[in-house]
């Protein structure tokens, strides 16, 4: 019963990080900074200019990290988390969470196509015009991903407290 929590509260921990991961991503595309670099970038940019290739690398860094971490995370819900469920939460409980461990297939299809924007920005094969363009979908894309975690980060949490409930109904 005891590892039961303990498990429930480290991934709720976990989500936290992860959402902090994703918000601190969000915020690198979309800072004033970022939006007047690329309003530059319409008219100025060239192929392998240092400042928007040293951006794209660090976007690119940080991506990555959450990217393994996001990716460790769901495995562990799929696998111990999951288990937990199954073994100290009723019908309704198990339904519920192995319906958001479908959302991780989704998760993962955005996480891939993130990294496809990213390398074709920096590939530096793009004209001025499709740069462009691909950074403000690379930005709306994350934008909306973030979202997605969010709201499937807040789901998993009501069922983790759900089934903390359940397990020690007086704490």
């Amino acid at each position: 019963m005891k590892t039961a929590i303990a498990l429930i509260e480290e991934v709720m921990k976990e989500h936290e990080s992860v959402l902090e991961g994703v918000h601190r991503l969000d915020q690198m595309v979309n800072d004033p900074k970022a939006l007047s670099q690329l309003d530059e970038a319409r008219d100025a940019f060239m192929p392998g200019r240092f400042d928007q290739k040293e951006k794209l690398a660090s976007i690119g860094e940080l991506f990555d990290s959450l990217d393994k971490g996001l990716e460790a995370h769901f495995e562990r819900e799929e696998t111990a988390v999951l288990a937990t469920f199954v073994e100290h939460g009723d019908r309704d409980l198990v339904s519920s969470f192995r319906s958001l461990m479908q959302e991780h297939t989704e998760l993962r299809n955005r996480l891939a196509a993130t990294k496809k924007y990213l390398s074709r920005l920096s590939s530096g094969e793009l004209s001025a015009h499709h740069w462009q363009a691909t950074a403000y979908d690379l930005r709306a894309y994350i934008a909306h991903t973030r979202e997605l975690l969010q709201a499937h980060a807040e789901a998993e949490q009501g069922l983790l407290m759900a089934l903390r409930q359940r397990l020690a109904p007086g704490e």
